[in-house]
């Protein structure tokens, strides 16, 4: 197969967009026919009188003559920001970012776009100066970390715009002391469709050989005199489990939207390993030779307890991580303090 994921290099365009909301549309494409009148730099932003407010950082996916396919499966993006030192423009520390971000979509290159999501985000910089902050070190870049941006569950649609506003308000000291932001960039990952389509297969071909073994090793099982031991019937469950992970319910997502997938399969993982666990501690158990109470569940409480409790705590991270992305992608948990702490404690 393939490597299973691919990673995409975007850099924005600055669009001006002074037209604010008298403008036939509210999307501005980086390049193409109907592209957005471009800015070089700030220096022209400045000489030409062109406030922050009306420049939008526009980045299309895919690049030029390319397109995407729901064989990726999911698209996940981090962003960069190219941050120069001024003197009189500095990074403040603990300086937080307001974006204003959209996202729209179409399947042909003349459509219209159509929105997917929209929202306000607040991300903190982690940055740091290498050189001595004078005069001589104006124009050298910050070197920050990575900020997530965007998780998307599914590629259903041939065509994806991002728009990005910083909007810069001074009474409310919105995006102020930011430093002097010259390029917005991008990474794009997403699943490649060989991978995909091996994966698949593999799915496809694996579960109905599993379903058959489980149904002859319960029917061996039903047949014997005795009734099911607990062992035999905990094997049987974790082959129930295994059977759900591998079931290839991944093919409806080439022909549906279904943007929870990546939950699901959380969800699934989750299932497994719980059930796997389990299977092990009451494996060892019922070969312990000094143990009285055999062949019953209730004798494994102190240990499958834990297990149960701490699948409930990642499934409630899933749902505060990717059930939240599900209505706004550019959401992440990992963004405020209060977040990452309740995150690590999950």
């Amino acid at each position: 197969a393939p490597s299973p994921t691919t990673a995409v290099p975007y850099t924005s365009v600055k669009c001006i967009d002074v037209r604010k909301n008298h403008h036939k549309t509210k999307w501005l494409m980086p390049w193409g026919p109907n592209h957005c009148e471009k800015l070089k730099d700030f220096d022209e932003a400045v000489s030409r009188q062109i406030e922050a407010n009306d420049i939008v950082f526009a980045v299309h996916i895919p690049l030029p003559r390319k397109e995407m396919s729901p064989w990726f499966q999911f698209m996940l993006f981090i962003m960069q920001l190219d941050i120069a030192f001024k003197m009189d423009n500095d990074l403040k520390e603990n300086a937080e970012i307001t974006l204003d971000v959209s996202l729209a979509y179409r399947d042909g290159m003349f459509d219209d776009w159509e929105e997917i999501a929209h929202a306000i985000e607040i991300r903190k910089l982690k940055c740091t100066f290498g050189s001595p902050k004078t005069l001589e070190s104006e124009g050298r870049h910050y070197d920050c970390d990575f900020l997530p941006f965007m998780e998307i569950g599914s590629v259903a649609h041939k065509y994806y715009l991002i728009n990005i506003r910083l909007p810069v308000n001074e009474r409310k000291g919105i995006n102020v002391g930011i430093g002097e932001i010259k390029d917005i960039r991008l990474v794009g990952i997403h699943q490649n469709g060989g991978f995909t389509k091996v994966w698949f297969a593999m799915k496809t071909f694996l579960t109905p050989s599993i379903l058959i073994i489980m149904v002859w090793y319960w029917r061996r099982i039903t047949l014997m005199t005795r009734a099911p031991v607990l062992l035999e019937k905990v094997i049987f469950a974790l082959g129930i489990s295994m059977t759900f992970i591998n079931i290839p319910v991944e093919w409806f997502s080439i022909g549906f939207d279904w943007t929870w997938m990546l939950l699901f399969g959380d969800i699934r993982q989750g299932i497994f390993y719980a059930m796997l666990l389990s299977f092990w501690i009451i494996f060892c158990g019922e070969h312990m030779m000094d143990q009285n109470e055999r062949n019953r569940l209730s004798g494994y409480w102190k240990q499958v307890g834990p297990i149960a409790v701490g699948s409930f705590c990642l499934f409630i991270f899933d749902m505060c991580e990717r059930g939240v992305q599900l209505k706004n992608p550019f959401y992440s948990i990992w963004t405020t303090e209060v977040g990452t702490e309740l995150a690590v404690s999950f």
